[in-house]
């Protein structure tokens, strides 16, 4: 069943019901998502739910691209910063967004519509730091035959997951050791990590 749209998409309502989605996915799991949990966590009747997304997929769904649209343009501007890869490393590593791409994922494996969504949206994100990091590594002479601008995109985004799963364990052992050689070959190429403000030029605030 398609969702009934609101007058106003954008509205108060809406953006309560997919705000508490996501606080709930966070604190308790997607599993935790029901029509009465979510009334209950944006104090509204939990009926709105489906007029304003027909459906929980609609609802996971339309969280996710909001979340995925947020952080692509995050992505761009991380890639227009003066140092891109201590943006995008900073960018993967950072822990509630990974923290909640990893709940969409284990959705995935129930949820069809959630599996497309993230596929597509993983595409357009690999590609856009693709093309924008090859010319980078170009640009700080790294060898691409030696290492593929590619390999070192999964190297960052692949191994901050990785800690991020281990971690929801207890378990952090060597971690440390990890970032600190991943921030080592970052520093050699782009030097120390200067102040944030530096990279107001990059765009305007989320």
């Amino acid at each position: 069943m398609p969702a009934r749209r609101s007058p106003v998409d954008d509205s108060a309502t809406r953006t309560a019901l997919l705000d508490a989605t996501a606080e709930l996915m966070l604190e308790e799991g997607y599993a935790a998502v029901t029509t009465r949990r979510l009334g209950a966590k944006a104090g509204l009747n939990n009926a709105l739910v489906f007029y304003y997304f027909g459906t929980m997929d609609n609802l996971f769904t339309e969280l996710f691209r909001r979340g995925a649209e947020r952080s692509l343009e995050r992505l761009k501007r991380a890639l227009r910063s003066p140092q891109p890869l201590w943006a995008l490393w900073e960018l993967t590593h950072d822990y509630s967004s990974n923290a909640l791409t990893m709940e969409f994922i284990a959705l995935a494996n129930h949820r069809k519509a959630i599996r497309s969504e993230i596929a597509a949206y993983s595409r357009k994100f690999r590609m856009l730091q693709l093309e924008t990091l090859s010319d980078v590594l170009d640009g700080y002479g790294v060898d691409p035959q030696r290492w593929p601008p590619v390999t070192l995109i999964l190297f960052m985004t692949g191994i901050s997951r990785f800690l991020h799963i281990e971690e929801g364990f207890d378990l952090d052992i060597g971690h440390a050791e990890a970032v600190a050689v991943i921030e080592r070959e970052i520093r050699a190429l782009e030097g120390d990590r200067r102040p944030a403000e530096d990279e107001a030029v990059a765009g305007p605030a989320e």
